[in-house]
C-alpha cells in the first residue's frame, strides 16, 4: 500500500510529464496520438477521417517533433508521393474498396528497404544515394497492395550496425544521430532505431525495421514500443539491404501488438518469392533445425490478438544473460527490479511459469554466429550492389564500399571505423575452408547455429511443454555517446537469432521513465502463439499507456538541478576555527 506521500510524488511526476510532453507537442497535432489502427479505420469507414488528414497529421508532427536541433531525428526522408498514395486509398474507399487492414494506414520503412519511387534507399550511408533503387523491395510491394501510404524512410545505424564495433546505434552518415523520444539524450538502440523512436513518437501507425540480431527488438525495447521479429523466410528480404541471408528477417514496430500483428500479416510472403529462397523453404536459418515452412500461415494475424492469452500458459524464464555481458559492469538493481515486477506480472495473469535456470537449463551460446554473419555478407552485400544503378557502389563488392568510406571519411567515418567490414573483407568465399582467425569453418559454423535452435529453445521448450519462453529484452536505453559509442550491458536476442526464430517484445514497465520490455521467444512460425501470449501481458500490465514518450531532454529527470546556489553569508563567525578540523576530504 502506497502512502499519501508516495501518491502525491507519483501524481506530480505525471503532471511534470504531462506538461513537459504538451510543451514538446505545441502546435502540432496530437488528435490521433496512440490511436490504433482499427481505430483509425473505424474513423476512415465512419467519414470523420481521411487517409489525406491523418498523413498530413502525421507529416506535420515530424516537421515539428523530429526535425530540428532538439528533435528524435527518426526520419530520413518523406516519400513525396505520400499525399499522392492517400489520396488514391481515398478514393478507392469512397467506391467501396479497401485492399486490408492498412488500408490508407501511414507506414514507415527503415532505410534499407528497396522502394522503387523517388525515394533514396541508403542504409544510411553515401555510398548508396543517388539513383533510387529500381524496383519495390518485396515487402514495400506488399503494403501498396495492402493499400498502404509509404511515408518516408526512417533513419538507422549505417549499413544495420555491421560496420564498426565501436558503432553508435541510430547515427548513420547521412542521417545523422536518431534520438530516443523518451530522453533525447538517450540512445534508440539497434540498427532499426528510427523506426522504433517514430512509431513510439506517433510519427506513423507502424513502421517496419529489419533484424538480424536484436535490431527490431532492442528499438522497441528502449523506445517502448510492440517489436514482431518473424520468423526468418516469413517475409522476403527480397530488395533488402543485407547482412545475412542466414539470419536477416523484416518486421514491424507497433504502438501494440495488435498493430503490429497487422503489419506483419500484410507483409509477409504467404507463398514463394522467387527473389528469397527462404520464402521456399531452402535450408537456411531455422530450416537447419529440420522444420519446413507450414502451407498453413495465417493471413491475418489480429486473430491471435487475446486479452486474456497468459491464462493456462506455461512459460520457461531464464535470466540468463541479465547479470550483464561484461561481469564487471553488472545490471543496475532498479532494471533487475523491474523485471521481477514483470515476471509476477505474468503469473498474476495466469501463467505459469517455470525458473529454466534454477531447474538447471543452460541455453547453447552461438558461437559460429559472427562468422557467419562476416561470411554472408560478404557475399550478400556485393549481390545486392548487382541490384543498383546509379550509385557509388553500384554492381561493386564490399571492397568498394571500403574504398568509398576511405576516400569520403569526413562524413562516413567521423566518430569510429568500419573494421568489421575489414574484418569481413578477409573472409574467403569457401564454406569448407576452415578459416585461421575463427577456427572453424562457415559449414561448421552453421552447424553450430542449428545446435542453438534446437537445443536451446526448441529443448527447453519440448522437455518442460511449454507455449514460449520469456525473458528481459534489453536494458533501457543508454545515453547516446559518440565518442565511447554503445553501453549494451544484457541482450537475449541471441537465443533466437542464430537458428532465426521468432520473437515478440512487449512494453513491461519503466526505469526512471525510461521503458523496459520482455520478449516471447518460439520455435518457427510461433508467431500465432508469441502474438496471443504478448497481447495478454500487454492487456494486464499497459506498460506503454502508463508511461508515454515526453520529447524530455534528459531522463532520468528528476532530483538532478540541486538546489541552486545561495549567495555566501558575511558573517565570518559562523564558521568557528573547530569547525574547519571537521571538513571531510577527498570530496
Amino acid at each position: 500500500m502506497k502512502t499519501i506521500k508516495e501518491i502525491l510524488l507519483v501524481l506530480t511526476c505525471t503532471a511534470l510529464a504531462l506538461s513537459a510532453r504538451a510543451g514538446r507537442e505545441e502546435g502540432v497535432p496530437t488528435r490521433h496520438n496512440e490511436a490504433t489502427i482499427a481505430q483509425l479505420q473505424t474513423e476512415m469507414a465512419s467519414g470523420k477521417l481521411t487517409s489525406v488528414e491523418l498523413t498530413r497529421e502525421y507529416i506535420a508532427r515530424i516537421g515539428g517533433l523530429d526535425q530540428g536541433k532538439e528533435g528524435v531525428n527518426s526520419i530520413i526522408q518523406l516519400n513525396p508521393d505520400a499525399l499522392k498514395m492517400a489520396e488514391h486509398a481515398d478514393q478507392l474507399r469512397r467506391h467501396g474498396t479497401v485492399l486490408g487492414p492498412l488500408h490508407g494506414i501511414p507506414v514507415l520503412l527503415k532505410d534499407n528497404i528497396d522502394t522503387g519511387d523517388k525515394m533514396q534507399t541508403s542504409a544510411g550511408s553515401f555510398a548508396l544515394v543517388g539513383k533510387p533503387a529500381l524496383h519495390d523491395s518485396t515487402v514495400a510491394a506488399n503494403l501498396r497492395a495492402g493499400g498502404a501510404v509509404i511515408l518516408g524512410k526512417t533513419n538507422l545505424s549505417e549499413w544495420a550496425n555491421f560496420r564498426s564495433f565501436e558503432a553508435t546505434s541510430g547515427w548513420s552518415g547521412r542521417g545523422g544521430q536518431t534520438n530516443n523520444p523518451y530522453g533525447l539524450d538517450r540512445n534508440p538502440c539497434g540498427s532499426s532505431a528510427g523506426s522504433a523512436a517514430a512509431t513510439s513518437a506517433n510519427f506513423a501507425a507502424v513502421s517496419l525495421g529489419s533484424e538480424t540480431d536484436g535490431s527490431i527488438v532492442c528499438p522497441g525495447n528502449a523506445n517502448g514500443v510492440a517489436a514482431i521479429k518473424p520468423t526468418v523466410g516469413l517475409t522476403s528480404r527480397a530488395g533488402v539491404v543485407p547482412i545475412s541471408h542466414t539470419q536477416d528477417t523484416i518486421g514491424p514496430h507497433g504502438r501494440t501488438v495488435a498493430d503490429a500483428a497487422a503489419a506483419l500479416g500484410v507483409i509477409q510472403s504467404r507463398t514463394y518469392d522467387g527473389r528469397d529462397a527462404a520464402t521456399g523453404g531452402v535450408p537456411l536459418g531455422w530450416q537447419h533445425t529440420g522444420k519446413t515452412r507450414p502451407k498453413n500461415i495465417p493471413t491475418d494475424y489480429t486473430q491471435f490478438v487475446d486479452p486474456n492469452g497468459l491464462k493456462g500458459a506455461r512459460l520457461g524464464l531464464t535470466r540468463a544473460g541479465l547479470n550483464g555481458f561484461d561481469p564487471n559492469v553488472p545490471t543496475p538493481q532498479p532494471v533487475l527490479d523491474a523485471f521481477e515486477n514483470a515476471v509476477a506480472a505474468l503469473t498474476e495473469a495466469g501463467a505459469t511459469v517455470i525458473d529454466l535456470d534454477a531447474a538447471g537449463f543452460t541455453f547453447p551460446s552461438a558461437d559460429g554466429e559472427f562468422f557467419v554473419l562476416l561470411y554472408d555478407f560478404k557475399g550478400d552485400i556485393a549481390s545486392y550492389f548487382a541490384t543498383r544503378v546509379g550509385v557509388p557502389v553500384a554492381g561493386g563488392t564490399l571492397q568498394d564500399a571500403i574504398e568509398f568510406n576511405d576516400a569520403h571519411a569526413n562524413i562516413e567515418l567521423p566518430y569510429f571505423n568500419q573494421d568489421i567490414f575489414l574484418l569481413a573483407q578477409t573472409i574467403k568465399l569457401d564454406p569448407n575452408f576452415v578459416d585461421p582467425t575463427f577456427g572453424l569453418s562457415y559449414n561448421q559454423a552453421l552447424l553450430i547455429d542449428h545446435n542453438v535452435g534446437v537445443n536451446g529453445i526448441d529443448a527447453a521448450i519440448s522437455k518442460f511443454h511449454l507455449d514460449a519462453v520469456v525473458s528481459a529484452t534489453d536494458n533501457p536505453a543508454w545515453a547516446t555517446d559518440l565518442l565511447y559509442g554503445d553501453r549494451f550491458i544484457f541482450g537475449t536476442s541471441g537465443l533466437a537469432a542464430a537458428p532465426g526464430y521468432p520473437i515478440v517484445q512487449v512494453p513491461a514497465g519503466q526505469v526512471f521513465g525510461l521503458p523496459l520490455g520482455i520478449s516471447f521467444f518460439g520455435t518457427a512460425f510461433s508467431e500465432p502463439t508469441l502474438i496471443k501470449l504478448a497481447s495478454g501481458f500487454e492487456a494486464v500490465t499497459q506498460a506503454r499507456a502508463r508511461n508515454l514518450p515526453t520529447f524530455a531532454d534528459t531522463l532520468p529527470n528528476r532530483h538532478i538541478q540541486g538546489t541552486g546556489l545561495q549567495p555566501p553569508r558575511q558573517n565570518a563567525a559562523t564558521v568557528k576555527p573547530q569547525d574547519a578540523r571537521k571538513m571531510p576530504h577527498h570530496m
